[in-house]
Formats: C-alpha cells, sequence, structure tokens
C-alpha cells in the first residue's frame, strides 16, 4: 500500500513562490496586509479595488519593492460584467491563478426595518453573489496549474445578531453556506474552499459603525478586555490563517468556517 509521510506537507516559507494570488478589496485594512504577506512568501498578486485606486496602487508598490508582480484592476464585485472582466485580465497577464481570497465587502449599516431593496441587493451581491461567479471563473484558472485554494472572509454576524448589521449578517451567512457547497464541488478538482471569521478586527472600516463613532472607539476597549486573550484580532493575525489555509498543511480541510476571536464568542454575554 502507498505511505503517508507527513513531512510531505510540510509547509515551509518559500511555498508560495512564483504562485498567483487574486486579493478581492486588496487596497487597505484586511485585504492589503493578506496581500503583502502573500507577497513577502514569494507569490505574484492581483490587487482589486473599485472607489479607491490610490490605496490600491500604494499596495501594489509595496508588493514590487518585495520584489514581486502586481497587477491593479478595479472592478465592482457587486456587478457579473466586472467580474468577468477581472478574470480576463487576470487570465491574459497570468494565463492561470492559484488562489482566490474573497475579501471585498460592504453594505448598509441600519436597522432592519430600515433597510431598502437597493441597499439590500448591493449587500449580497458584492458579498455573496460575487463569491459564487468569481469562483466559477477561478477554478477554470485554477485547474490550469493543478489546483489552488478559494478563502473567504466572513464575520462573527452571520450567526450573531449584531446592531445594524441585518443586510451583511444575511450575506456572510450565505457566503458561509456557498463555501460549503463550493467546498464539495470542487474538492476532486483539487481545489480547497474554506471561510476565516475574525472577530472585531482592528482597522480603518470600524469608523463605519455608529457604536465606534459614538464612543470614540471605548467599547474596542471593552472588547479587548472581554476576550480570553486579552487583545482584539488584527489584520496580520487574519492573514497567517488565511495563508495556512492556502497551504499544503491545510489540503483536508474542507467548506469549513474558521473563527478567529480570541475566544470571546465563546462565552456567554
Amino acid at each position: 500500500m502507498p505511505t503517508f509521510d507527513l513531512r510531505d506537507k510540510i509547509w515551509t516559507m518559500d511555498q508560495f513562490y512564483n504562485k498567483i494570488v487574486l486579493v478581492t478589496g486588496s487596497g487597505r485594512g484586511i485585504g492589503r496586509e493578506i496581500a503583502l504577506h502573500f507577497a513577502r512568501e514569494g507569490a505574484d498578486v492581483i490587487v482589486n479595488f473599485f472607489r479607491n485606486r490610490q490605496p490600491a496602487e500604494e499596495t501594489a508598490v509595496a508588493i514590487r519593492k518585495l520584489g514581486r508582480q502586481a497587477l491593479v484592476v478595479k472592478a465592482n464585485m457587486g456587478d457579473l460584467d466586472h467580474i468577468d472582466r477581472l478574470y480576463d485580465e487576470i487570465e491574459s497577464a497570468f494565463s492561470g491563478l492559484d488562489y482566490l481570497i474573497h475579501n471585498a465587502a460592504s453594505g448598509y449599516n441600519r436597522p432592519a426595518m430600515q433597510q431598502k431593496p437597493r441597499g439590500w441587493e448591493w449587500t449580497m451581491n458584492i458579498n455573496a453573489r460575487s463569491l459564487l461567479f468569481g469562483a466559477q471563473r477561478a477554478a477554470s484558472l485554477m485547474e490550469k496549474r493543478g489546483g489552488g485554494a478559494i478563502v473567504a472572509i466572513s464575520s462573527l454576524g452571520s450567526v450573531r445578531v449584531l446592531p445594524d448589521y441585518v443586510s451583511v449578517g444575511a450575506s456572510k451567512a450565505a457566503l458561509e453556506s456557498l463555501v460549503r457547497y463550493l467546498g464539495v464541488e470542487l474538492a476532486p478538482k483539487n481545489i480547497v474552499v474554506n471561510a476565516v471569521s475574525p472577530g472585531v478586527t482592528l482597522t480603518d472600516a470600524l469608523s463605519h459603525f455608529e457604536t465606534f463613532r459614538q464612543d470614540d472607539g471605548a467599547w474596542i476597549k471593552e472588547a479587548a478586555a472581554d476576550t480570553p486573550n486579552g487583545r482584539l484580532c488584527t489584520p496580520a493575525d487574519v492573514a497567517q490563517v488565511v495563508a495556512f489555509l492556502c497551504s499544503p498543511a491545510a489540503q483536508m480541510i474542507c467548506g469549513q468556517t474558521i473563527v478567529m476571536d480570541g475566544g470571546h464568542s465563546l462565552l456567554a454575554q
């Protein structure tokens, strides 16, 4: 019988050398840190943005300083034509793809009774629908390179009720469901699909929440104090887990959502 040696799967620092990774929404915050993390480990990166080009170009400059290629592509993940154009550019520039990091997200933060159809559709299309149709294009490019990995960034709002978070929470719940279905369907193609669900993460996106603006971020300190490991998640924390899920060591993790919040969600509130 064939034998399996775990040493064949050891995660080496150069495992991403000459790999190609798309990080959607990678101009700022978590997306930027993920893009830079892969570049530091040898990957070439497609930097995606929609509204603000300057941060995306700055991310690309930082990647090139690390000696890696960076392709900047403007695309609205809520628009199917934009998604097709994004993948057309990737195929033209690189001919294939190894990893898709589905990070771009948006939403209208307001109570359920104040949600509008346009805001609902906007949120669902960018956060969830784009994963499905992006994965369709990504999978065909990954097959050309023998397989790959897809990692989606979720949030605890997918399973818990957060203030004014109904549209985003519902979209993240849909995203996690898609991860399960895609994980099963793409596994025979040697494509691993999983999600990462960080807790409160220290990025500029926190300024979009009314609670943060009202108390000048005091609740951030309270959240850290209520977290068993004593601090909040950082973009670097997220990037390391995302990279692990793209590594050979994670090959048997299929369709899972990895919660990384320092144990905060385990406590009775």
